[in-house]
């Protein structure tokens, strides 16, 4: 393959040009007017300049790479392309129309590639005279900088031409990850379920959108919390693609949440909008307090284990007095797993009790329950900054905010990799390469430890009866094998 045509060239498709350019391979763009060409034109000198000023191309290499590239506004100079990839929006009709224009313009040994994110490369095969030369070939953005390319196959893909594509993909400087046709493929279908979570936790109050972001990026250490991430994707976007997920799945975690839809429908699309879960420009806030805003002398510690320990090492430190118990306590921190209410009900002093869960080595999860007395939540939260704490409040929900939203996403790439759809290492590779993972759903799983995830899966379970929730059964048969590792 030494030609290729890119039909769409908004900011994904002009990356995808500039990626099979860099390759030095003859690309030709093609978009519907003149208006969205020379559009396209101006992404591809902006990233190509941005790379120079980085010092990430020299000037003469960029030169070489735009020269490469020829744009145009009509379609039937894709004739003797021998890959022609789309990156038009995510709309089954206009793909399937522009598929049949394609099956009738190129050359027949020419491979049609679809760069869809969630929808049927099936549907759109079989709207072509030759379904077995039609694959999926997923980048992600920005595409000259991340390295995953999903290539997706269907029942009528020609035997070999999935690997044929593979190899294309490496030959880009890409790593490619060989999947079937299901919606979502592999990291939208985990991405979509997590980021669908984090909006129902936020719908349900369990915790803030600020809290939800924080725990999950300074706790989780994940690169984005999830409201910044659909910020950044587009919530138009990601609602479309749990559509399809849930049309496909009929899984309610894939049912786009009420609060999803009404910002949608309201015109808040993220960045792209300037509003979405975040504003465009943030307001002030105040400065976090240093310390307590009412007097706390004596601080009782329920709990035993290695938290329990370090939370009164940290409070003796800072100069509290702290007590194995509760009597005659200010406060009462109770390390122990939700629901913390029913350590408080047992106390002469339920409204003085708070739940402390320490994720990593910067956040604590700060739990009030419904007996809990609003000032001593906040003297709960001004106490972890106090230990070097970031504070999420939360309320008294199995999992918290952390382990409800990354048990069931570990749970559904252990279902993926269960049902036949994807290896341990391609789903691995999938969230580090396309997401930005710092670990692997696999490698995450290994360090938590297979139990801790089974029970708390569980315990989820148990309080939402959600069946996306029930530790799937592989995780049980490795548990009850006592299995450490996941591809043991």
């Amino acid at each position: 393959m030494e030609t290729v045509g890119v039909v769409g060239l908004g900011i994904m498709g002009a990356g995808i040009a500039e990626v099979f350019a860099r390759a030095g391979l003859r690309v030709i763009g093609v978009d519907i007017d003149e208006g969205a060409v020379s559009r396209g034109r101006g992404h591809l000198e902006s990233s190509t300049g941005k790379a120079v000023e980085r010092g990430r191309l020299g000037a003469e290499e960029r030169a070489a790479i735009l020269g490469r590239i020829t744009l145009t506004d009509k379609r039937d100079e894709l004739a003797d392309a021998d890959l022609v990839i789309e990156a038009v929006p995510e709309v089954m009709e206009l793909k399937r129309a522009l598929f049949a224009d394609l099956d009738r313009i190129c050359k027949p040994s020419a491979v049609l590639a679809t760069n869809t994110s969630s929808l049927s490369v099936t549907t759109i095969a079989a709207n072509t005279s030759r379904p077995g030369r039609v694959v999926g070939m997923h980048f992600f953005n920005p595409a000259p900088v991340m390295k995953l390319v999903e290539v997706v196959t269907t029942v009528l893909t020609e035997d070999g031409l999935g690997g044929e594509i593979a190899e294309l993909a490496t030959r880009l400087g890409k790593t490619p990850i060989v999947v079937g046709d299901r919606a979502g493929f592999v990291a939208n279908r985990l991405l979509l379920g997590y980021l669908n979570q984090a909006c129902r936790m936020l719908e349900e109050g369990v915790a803030s959108r600020d809290g939800i972001d924080t725990a999950m990026r300074v706790g989780a250490g994940l690169p984005m919390g999830p409201f910044q991430l659909l910020d950044l994707i587009g919530l138009d976007t990601s609602y479309e693609i749990c559509e399809v997920l849930f049309y496909e799945t009929k899984d309610r975690r894939h049912a786009p949440s009420p609060l999803l839809r009404e910002l949608v429908t309201a015109g808040m699309h993220g960045r792209k909008s300037g509003q979405g879960f975040h504003p465009r420009t943030a307001k002030p806030t105040a400065p976090p307090s240093s310390g307590p805003k009412v007097t706390v002398t004596t601080i009782g510690v329920v709990g035993d284990g290695v938290d329990a320990e370090l939370l009164r090492e940290r409070l003796d430190t800072a100069g509290f007095k702290t007590l194995d118990g509760h009597r005659d306590a200010d406060i009462v921190l109770a390390v122990t797993a939700p629901p913390v209410v029913d350590v408080a009900v047992r106390l002469p002093n339920p409204e003085r009790v708070v739940g402390i869960h320490l994720v990593g080595a910067e956040v604590a999860e700060v739990v009030h329950t419904v007996l809990t007395a609003p000032e001593i939540a906040t003297v709960a939260q001004d106490l972890a900054r106090v230990m070097g704490r970031t504070p999420v409040a939360c309320a008294d929900r199995a999992g918290l905010v952390v382990n409800a939203l990354l048990f069931p996403y570990l749970n559904d790439a252990v279902r993926m990799v269960e049902s036949g759809y994807a290896s341990f290492a391609d789903v691995d590779t999938a969230m580090k390469l396309g997401c930005g993972y710092p670990q692997g759903p696999f490698e995450m799983l290994e360090a938590f430890g297979l139990e801790t995830v089974r029970d708390g899966l569980r315990a989820l379970y148990a309080e939402y009866r959600e069946p996306s929730f029930a530790p799937a059964p592989l995780l049980e048969r490795l548990v009850a094998a006592g299995m450490k590792d996941v591809k043991g």
